[in-house]
């Protein structure tokens, strides 16, 4: 817990508390899907001011990450196939060399919601992700601006149906509700209201269409104030109630920090996002070196996503990945990308975890370690190699520390009795003791 002196948001003390491998681990798997011994390393030899700024950086890509990101992405808008374009972005969770904007372009999914399932459109779902990623950790204020324009929300929230005569509420309702300031913020006045505003905001031939001879020009009162409103002053007027940041904050702790974050934490982080007028760079900054953001309470306390179990399982353990598999088995195991379940996104928490899922994590442990559909895993024995192991001790540290980087007491004896029956070579027993790591319940925790 943080002391009763210091506050949750104000920086972590490395000074008195060392920096080590494990808060380079904890830092590295919250903001990326993953992180391999690499990853770790050099978050750890970078230190943690130089690590946060590198990840809020933008990161120039490697010519060989390029060439295949736009193959990837070539072959979803030549196939029109949905599954295409999550392998596109699978590619891009793994190997970006800017993963937190690709950690973002999720949460940013989840919170402004929206399925192909209904847009029936790769293209358009493809440049809603662009625009998550353009701003991930630019401006949320222009964020919510652009969604307000964005072809597939538009298709999404029946923006077409919204005439002067007959206001379509959906946009206007997820809005407030969703997108900006949760429920209790706003009556269903304000609501009717902002959709007369948002009226005449369609699209026509695939783009956004300002069809003027369907707006409603006359006053509009939104909030206790009154004025000739269009969307724009909609989204502005969203973003100068107080519920605003506050909603944001609780998000973002969610999903950054812990499931159920103390309100002086929300406040805090709130009052960091108005004063830097929702620029998300200069708040991520702050929640990542904060002592909330450090604290034991807040380490090993999220319950892995299947994007993170998977895509994270595959890049800690440096697999080379089958992407159309994989993020088919992430939409069996509850996530399906660009198909949110309903507009509020995918839940998370202990609605990953059901007795279905949890066999499909154990079974997709198993494959990958043998390796099979979803990939192979970097050799244990060529591992142990190239660091000089010749027994199964130090081996069995290393992946210990690498897939859990926490002290499981449950972990050591099953190790032992494992090892105990094990027979064959190094490399066989070191991929037992990896498989029996990936089925701990506290494999899944991040």
């Amino acid at each position: 817990m943080t002391s009763a002196s210091q506050s949750p948001l104000s920086p972590f003390d490395f000074k008195s508390h060392g920096w080590n491998r494990r808060d380079a681990a904890h830092l590295v798997r919250r903001t990326q899907f993953g992180a391999s011994n690499s990853d770790v390393q050099q978050a750890f030899d970078d230190g943690p001011e130089a690590a946060i700024e590198r990840l809020l950086a933008e990161q120039v890509e490697s010519s060989d990450f390029l060439a295949r990101d736009t193959a990837l992405h070539r072959v979803a808008m030549d196939s029109g196939d949905i599954v295409d374009l999550r392998a596109w972005w699978a590619n891009r969770m793994l190997y970006s060399a800017n993963p937190l904007v690709e950690k973002l372009a999720l949460f940013w999914h989840g919170h402004f919601a929206t399925s192909n399932a209904k847009v029936r459109s790769v293209r358009q779902m493809a440049a809603q992700n662009a625009l998550f990623r353009k701003h991930a950790v630019g401006s949320f204020r222009q964020l919510l601006h652009d969604v307000a324009r964005d072809v597939a929300m538009l298709v999404w929230l029946d923006g077409n149906a919204n005439r002067r005569r007959q206001p379509n509420e959906n946009f206007a309702r997820e809005l407030f509700e969703l997108f900006s300031l949760g429920v209790g913020n706003y009556s269903e006045r304000d609501i009717k209201e902002a959709a007369r505003a948002f009226s005449g905001w369609h699209l026509r031939k695939g783009e956004f269409w300002y069809n003027s001879m369907q707006h409603d020009t006359g006053s509009k009162t939104v909030f206790n104030e009154t004025g000739n409103f269009d969307g724009d002053d909609l989204v502005e007027l969203c973003l100068k109630q107080d519920a605003a940041p506050r909603f944001l904050a609780k998000k973002l702790l969610r999903f950054f920090v812990m499931p159920s974050p103390p309100d002086e934490s929300v406040v805090e982080l709130a009052t960091c996002i108005r004063e830097n007028d929702f620029s998300m760079r200069p708040v991520l900054r702050s929640l990542f070196s904060s002592a909330i953001f450090f604290a034991p309470e807040s380490r090993h306390s999220i319950i892995k996503s299947p994007t993170d179990f998977v895509l994270g399982t595959q890049r800690t353990l440096e697999a080379r990945v089958n992407l159309r598999e994989s993020v088919n088995l992430m939409a069996q195991l509850g996530q399906s990308l660009f198909e949110p379940p309903t507009v509020e996104g995918w839940k998370g928490g202990r609605t990953w975890i059901n007795s279905v899922t949890m066999l499909g994590r154990a079974n997709f442990a198993a494959e990958l370690v043998i390796g099979n559909r979803f990939g192979q895993i970097a050799d244990p024995a060529e591992t142990a190699a190239r660091f000089g192991w010749h027994d199964s001790h130090d081996a069995v540290e290393y992946y210990v520390e690498l897939l859990l980087s926490s002290d499981v007491p449950s972990a050591s004896g099953a190790i032992e009795e494992y090892l105990a029956q094990a027979t064959g070579t190094l490399g066989r027993r070191l991929r037992g003791v990896v498989q029996l790591l990936l089925t701990l319940p506290e494999f899944n925790l991040v």
